[in-house]
């Protein structure tokens, strides 16, 4: 595998050459946001700048320029991913609009009394609230699989959890909270033995393994273009043709439609069945620049690089005093949540920003994980292919600083 030049690349991300409280900006809260390469930047001010027009409802030249470029990101998102269609990917705000639709949608139609949808311990509350209203909506029940004291999921009582009453499988690929890779091909391989639909959450996934639906076989597939080096309000559901076919509408509006009467409406095509209304045509060319950018460098060559991060700031954090790092599978991405001796994690994480270094506290939008590990909460540190070790070696100097300021 060719060098990877860290130097080189943050030279790509402006922000990162910036100041917060008069320290040099080291940023480590990369599942929350990632930061954006000029090439992302470049391609919204070219779209608002140049082509800025509606999509799919004009014959002038700004509306066919917009509708392409608009096309072409859906054509990339396709590739990106290995979808076996442009029809399969659907553009949203995000991965919970995605999860949402897909409950809304698939869920309202086929869940029904007394079925059971699987989630699991580590899921992001957008994977949890959404199937819990629709129980609450269908008389459905919630199963959720438990984990083991490294944050894995347990394979075993998942495979007992598995009935005639199994519906839906939907969990996260990656955790946002502990940074646990899941066993999400063996999970879709004992559910397609089963005949029963999975969605993966690939929020946290998309940007640090090699994404191949074709390959993992799963039905549905959601992710943020936010948490890959792309704009906020951007997003991609991606459904196999045969469920999205079948599947209502989950908005109505313009583009979905094909023609509207008083007395009755006809639905779009895909994709357009689902998207309503005016779409996010600058985040769509954005998140097809972002998607471009990690492609040119590589995935597997960012991966590796992430996981050298993380093998190295395992090792540095260790040597703490005190030091308890929340998550320790196997398989992980570049995430380490941690909590210090006694101190608080806002009280940590307040004093590290004082140092210039951004971390996330709190729960991560994974409560119900935190209540089941008995903690109030971590300090996550999450790392892009942007972060170096000697960034990690002045975090790991921080926090060895604020905890002699909070005994």
């Amino acid at each position: 595998m060719s060098h990877f030049d860290v130097n080189k690349i943050r030279q790509d991300f402006p922000i990162l050459h910036t100041s917060v409280n008069g320290k040099p900006l080291i940023y480590f809260d990369n599942a929350a946001t990632t930061q954006k390469p000029t090439a992302v930047i470049d391609a919204l001010v070219k779209y608002y700048s140049e082509i800025n027009s509606n999509v799919h409802r004009g014959v002038h030249s700004l509306s066919e320029k917009a509708t392409n470029a608009y096309e072409a990101s859906r054509k990339t998102v396709q590739k990106f991913i290995n979808a076996e269609k442009a029809e399969e990917i659907i553009f949203v705000r995000g991965t919970s609009e995605a999860i949402n639709l897909v409950a809304n949608s698939y869920g309202q139609k086929h869940i029904k009394d007394n079925d059971e949808i699987i989630i699991s311990t580590l899921e992001h509350h957008s994977n949890i609230v959404p199937w819990q209203m629709l129980c609450e909506r269908t008389g459905a029940k919630l199963k959720v699989i438990p984990i083991n004291r490294d944050g894995e999921i347990i394979f075993g009582e998942f495979e007992k959890m598995i009935s005639d009453k199994t519906k839906f499988i939907s969990i996260a690929y990656i955790s946002n909270s502990l940074g646990t890779i899941n066993p999400v091909k063996n999970i879709i391989s004992l559910a397609r033995s089963k005949n029963i639909p999975v969605m993966l959450d690939g929020a946290q996934a998309v940007q640090h393994v090699k994404i191949d639906v074709k390959e993992l076989d799963c039905d549905f597939f959601a992710f943020s273009g936010h948490k890959i080096y792309g704009p906020t309000g951007i997003g991609v559901l991606y459904g196999k043709e045969s469920f999205l076919n079948e599947m209502p509408p989950y908005q109505g509006g313009g583009d979905m439609i094909k023609n509207v009467t008083f007395e009755r409406t006809t639905y779009n095509e895909l994709p357009y069945k689902f998207e309503a209304g005016t779409p996010n045509i600058a985040g769509s060319i954005g998140l097809a620049a972002a998607l471009n950018y990690v492609e040119d460098i590589g995935i597997e060559r960012i991966a590796e690089y992430e996981h050298g991060l993380l093998k190295y700031g395992t090792e540095k954090m260790m040597e703490i005093e005190g030091m308890r790092i929340i998550g320790t599978a196997k398989e992980k991405a570049s995430v380490i949540s941690f909590l210090a001796g006694k101190t608080h994690p806002y009280d940590l994480g307040t004093l590290l920003d004082q140092l210039g270094i951004a971390v996330r506290t709190g729960v991560h939008c994974t409560e119900p994980l935190m209540k089941f590990l008995k903690i109030p909460g971590t300090v996550r540190a999450s790392f892009a292919f942007y972060n170096t070790k000697e960034e990690i070696d002045i975090l790991t100097n921080g926090i060895k600083r604020a905890i002699s300021m909070l005994i």
